[in-house]
Formats: C-alpha cells, sequence, structure tokens
C-alpha cells in the first residue's frame, strides 16, 4: 500500500468522489487555482474547472447556506471554512437549518452535505487560527460529527461522508496534516462513520481519543510500554452518533479510563465519554474516569512557551497514563 500524509488522504478522497459522482462540487475560500490554505484542493481545479471548484467570498454563512440549498436541490456539497475557528457565522445555518432538515420534513428533505474545516493548535496560529470546537456540533442531533487521526481513515471517513444522506461536520487536525503518515489501500474502499477502532490493544488502561490526540497518545503508549504498562488506545473516530458499545467493552475489560482532547476541559467531549462510563460501566471501573485536556482559557496563546503549556502532548499524556495504571 502506498504511504501518504494525512493532507493527501484528504484530497484523494475529494478528487475520488468528484470523478465519481459529477453532483460532488468544492466550494470554499481560495479552494480554486491556489488549491486552498492548507493545499486541500491543490490541483483540483485544474482537473474540474470553475464549475465544480468554486472560489467563494469571505463569507462563511453563505458557504453553507449555499451548501444547504445545493444539497437540497440533490448535489453533493464539499464546503470548506478555512479555519474551523471561522466556523461560527454558519452556526445558524448548521445547527438551524442543515441538522433539522430531515426532521422537521419527517424525512422527505435530505441534506447530503460535507462540511470540512481544519481544527486544533500546536502551529503557532494564536488564538484564532487554533481552536477546537468539535463539542458544539457533537451536541446536535442531525450531524454526524467526524475526526480522522490518520490518512487511511481520513480518505475512507471522507468519502463515506461525501456519500451519506445528511449531514456530516468533517474536523481534520491541521497540525497532522503533514506530520501523520500512513499507508492508504488502493482501489475503492470507505470507512463507516460510527464505529471506533482499537488502534492498540491493552489490559491495563484505556485511554480515548481523537484526531491529532490520538496520534499523541499512541506515541505515550508505545513509551509506557517499555515500563511494562499495557495501554489501549481507542481512536473514537466519531464523535456523534457515539459509539459506546465500544467505549464500555473496552473500559469492561482494563477497569480504567483516561479520555484525551485538545479542548478546553470544562465540558469538552471528554466530559461525555466520562459520563457514559459512570453510568453504564461504573461497576467495572477500578479508578476514577480522568480527563486530559487544555486548560479553561480563552485560546491557544501564540508565545511558544505558553502554547506548549496549553497543548496536551505525549510526555504529559504518558504522565497521565502512568498515574491512572498507579491508582
Amino acid at each position: 500500500m502506498p504511504e501518504m500524509t494525512l493532507i493527501e488522504a484528504v484530497r484523494q478522497a475529494m478528487d475520488e468522489e468528484l470523478a465519481r459522482d459529477d453532483r460532488v462540487f468544492v466550494t470554499g475560500e481560495d479552494v480554486g487555482r491556489r488549491g486552498g490554505v492548507f493545499r486541500a484542493t491543490l490541483g483540483l481545479f485544474e482537473k474540474y474547472g470553475p464549475g465544480r471548484i468554486i472560489d467563494s467570498p469571505l463569507a462563511e454563512l453563505s458557504i453553507v447556506g449555499i451548501g444547504v440549498g445545493a444539497a437540497l436541490y440533490g448535489l453533493r456539497p464539499i464546503c470548506e471554512i478555512q479555519f474551523a475557528d471561522f466556523i461560527h457565522p454558519a452556526f445558524n445555518q448548521i445547527v438551524n437549518e442543515a441538522a433539522k432538515m430531515y426532521y422537521r420534513s419527517n424525512g422527505e428533505w435530505l441534506v447530503p452535505l460535507v462540511i470540512r474545516a481544519p481544527y486544533g493548535g500546536g502551529i503557532s496560529g494564536g488564538l484564532y487560527h487554533s481552536q477546537s470546537v468539535e463539542a458544539f456540533f457533537a451536541h446536535v442531533p442531525g450531524l454526524k460529527v467526524v475526526i480522522p487521526s490518520n490518512p487511511r481513515d481520513a480518505k475512507g471517513l471522507l468519502k463515506s461522508a461525501v456519500r451519506d444522506p445528511n449531514p456530516v461536520v468533517f474536523f481534520e487536525p491541521k497540525k497532522g496534516y503533514r506530520l501523520i503518515k500512513g499507508e492508504v489501500p488502493e482501489g475503492e474502499y470507505t470507512v463507516p462513520i460510527g464505529p471506533a477502532n482499537v488502534s492498540r490493544p491493552g489490559r491495563d488502561l484505556s485511554v480515548f481519543a481523537y484526531g491529532m490526540m490520538h496520534y499523541y497518545c499512541l506515541k505515550a503508549a508505545g513509551t509506557l510500554a517499555g515500563e511494562g504498562i499495557d495501554v489501549e488506545v481507542v481512536d473514537l473516530r466519531t464523535l456523534y452518533p457515539v459509539d459506546k458499545a465500544a467505549i464500555l467493552e473496552s473500559v469492561r475489560k482494563t477497569g480504567k479510563a483516561l479520555v484525551v482532547y485538545e479542548d478546553n476541559l470544562t465540558m469538552g467531549y471528554g466530559a461525555e465519554v466520562a459520563a457514559i462510563l459512570a453510568d453504564e460501566a461504573f461497576t467495572s471501573l477500578d479508578a476514577p474516569v480522568k480527563r486530559l485536556a487544555a486548560p479553561d482559557v480563552p485560546a491557544v496563546p501564540f508565545s511558544h512557551p505558553f502554547q506548549e503549556w496549553f497543548m496536551p502532548n505525549p510526555d504529559k499524556i504518558a504522565a497521565a497514563m502512568r498515574e491512572l495504571a498507579a491508582y
């Protein structure tokens, strides 16, 4: 299998879906000749033309609003939001329109829409180019929320998202765009939206993560393996709908749980995982459910030392794993 970066896998998924289905189009800021600010659409404008790779104005509510209308008309839009930090002007279109259309119409109106956005910190982007906003959207029934952690899943999950009859918010860990590499199968394949994946089996404790934090958790688990601590790492992949069965199965085996995410700690996505375990796996727990996340400050600082203080990293994760294993 060929090896590629996460951003290459995202680009290949869009390329294949554009070739497969002429209803698919991409729109967003600078997605055309420039190929996007992260080059996710590089080469697609030349291949598919301005009618399917469409540069938009700097207006996120219009990008998504047009996407909702086009999806209702029967097209398959992929709307790129340049940074997840900029998605908030489109919150009404995503939450009040796209997410509720199927429900309000008793299943008559479908919105096969994909909203892609790079999220997360660690790139020295400061306050407005580093935010993690997944918890806002994972709260909304009617939306699927997907965050891949590796190239294989990025391609397969994005292809599934394009083919889904209802809206999918697809966040991509921007720090991992060129850092994370992996083998990607040749030929046609998809990865189903919904199921989590046990990326590293273990017996001593379970760690749940997604996106860039999953990559860091695997590194930390490798470190602890040399210390005789066997960590099971579960890649959640789909934040909503939640794969409760996979979460519960893992903790019922290991008895201990750590949830890692780079959003602010309070009311972040890890709180939902902790609640599921407290509610449905209480008698299997040998220790309190622990969370490792960013501190409760408004955003990732621009200063490099403060950024390192804010962001979870493999060393911090390994320390939290040791503490939980010793409980």
